[in-house]
């Protein structure tokens, strides 16, 4: 007569066992940390590795919704084994994942480690590339700072006219004004909108001051001719010279009146143009360095930077400080081609082969070619020769069929929270995700050997 054992109800090989399993040997020290008081008693609350498995498992398959999750705690036999026939509502889950989403992150390194434990990382050859994914906001709520201008205006005015109305009446009336606590809905509607478009406004004026003096500091210590001053560095040839010079005159203008649209919902997104899908969206860069060896993810990074040209040396820092040790072959797409960054990335002692020449042709239907100096030549040469045009090759097969499982197969193609650092930390958790589904499908192999 007693009620039959979860168990026994689940296969011995389910994701679901791996999770649990997983889970209980990983480091969730720092959130065990807030759960304690100095004097060693411990808060009511759910045990966090039954928290921490609901997450994951429900990342592994898709689904983060933290209602969804609720639900499946009643509705699927795998999340009743993960919770122990526990049923947390959905704002425990999200105040759970909301507080420790930095702890969580964090798991992405481990997952990494027991990959590398079991032989799934080999760090041969490692490809990078990147890919825009939507953010929790509309294009739509994002405005020119001319527009930014124009509602501000506005709302200010609107402000004005509620916080006159009430003293004319009480002019009218022969009365004194009554101090009130509570603000009018509408006059706090209206103060709260100004606020927005104040801060929106603000943001785009400090980043365009702040693009303005690394331009100009750039241009003023190697642009400008003259002998260097000792400590400095070596100046610019004549073509960087007036490109140093270029760029800080474009941010002059762009300090005077900012080009670049602001969202209100997601300040941080911006809009990227999404080749996959040949339109703009307001989403983020997301960033991936995987392994050649069982496709592992070996770094995960998100930029607001449109371009991937800026983030190769940052993706070969993020893998060798995830991985313990250099790759020793990285290759990129032509978007990735940085003269300076290539340059330093092949100081580093890792072969980097990146094009630098585009995907278009010109008129004589030769390829563009993006750079034509030293280090492009070199990189030219060698990617010409059989050992790297195969190597390069190999790199189409290495990470983009990961970005597609991701996207297609997972589901994951906008971003739940909002933020450049929880972003930040939701990414990491996809990935670490990924590593643990890898690593889920290896064991069986090995047992059979």
């Amino acid at each position: 007569m007693l009620p039959p054992s979860l168990h026994d109800w689940l296969p011995e090989d389910h994701l679901a066992r791996f999770v649990a399993d997983v889970v209980h040997h990983l480091d969730l020290s720092e959130i065990y940390d807030c759960y304690e008081r100095k004097d060693g008693r411990g808060l009511a609350a759910y045990h966090p590795e039954m928290l921490t498995r609901l997450l994951l498992y429900g990342y592994a398959i898709g689904e983060s919704s933290s209602r969804r999750l609720e639900q499946a705690t009643y509705d699927s036999v795998a999340f009743r084994y993960l919770t122990a026939d526990q049923h947390p509502d959905h704002d425990t889950i999200a105040n759970f994942r909301q507080q420790h989403l930095e702890s969580l992150s964090c798991l992405f390194v481990q997952a990494l480690q027991l990959c590398q434990k079991a032989g799934l990382v080999k760090l041969g050859h490692v490809a990078i590339d990147g890919t825009k994914l939507q953010a929790n906001a509309s294009a739509h709520k994002s405005m020119s700072y001319g527009k930014l201008s124009e509602q501000e205006q506005y709302w200010r005015e609107q402000v004005d006219e509620l916080l006159r109305r009430p003293c004319e009446v009480d002019e009218a009336e022969g009365r004194k004004q009554q101090q009130c606590d509570e603000l009018p809905a509408e006059l706090a509607q209206a103060q709260s909108r100004l606020k927005r478009l104040e801060q929106a406004k603000r943001e785009l004026e400090q980043e365009a001051q702040q693009k303005l003096e690394e331009a100009k500091q750039e241009w003023s210590s190697r642009g400008k001719r003259g002998r260097p001053r000792k400590g400095e560095e070596p100046l610019l040839h004549t073509k960087d010279c007036h490109k140093e010079r270029k760029r800080y005159y474009r941010a002059l203008r762009n300090a005077a009146c900012p080009s670049r649209s602001q969202n209100l919902t997601d300040p941080d997104s911006r809009q990227m143009h999404d080749n996959g899908r040949g339109c703009i969206v307001q989403g983020y860069n997301a960033q991936l360095a995987v392994d050649s060896e069982t496709q592992v993810i070996v770094a995960a990074e998100v930029t607001q930077e449109v371009l991937d040209r800026g983030q190769l040396l940052q993706m070969m820092e993020s893998t060798e400080r995830n991985a313990g040790q250099r790759p020793e072959v990285v290759t990129a797409d032509a978007g990735y081609w940085n003269t300076e960054m290539v340059q330093k990335a092949t100081q580093s002692g890792a072969q980097v082969l990146v094009p630098p020449d585009g995907s278009g042709t010109v008129n004589n239907r030769q390829p563009r070619q993006m750079a034509n100096n030293q280090v492009a030549q070199r990189m030219r040469v060698e990617l010409a020769t059989k050992a790297g045009c195969a190597l390069y090759r190999m790199r189409q097969a290495i990470v983009e069929p990961v970005i597609g499982y991701i996207k297609d197969l997972r589901g994951f193609r906008r971003f739940a929270l909002r933020g450049l650092s929880r972003v930040q930390a939701e990414w990491r958790i996809i990935c670490a995700t990924h590593n643990l589904l890898k690593l889920f499908r290896y064991r069986p192999r090995q047992v059979t050997v």
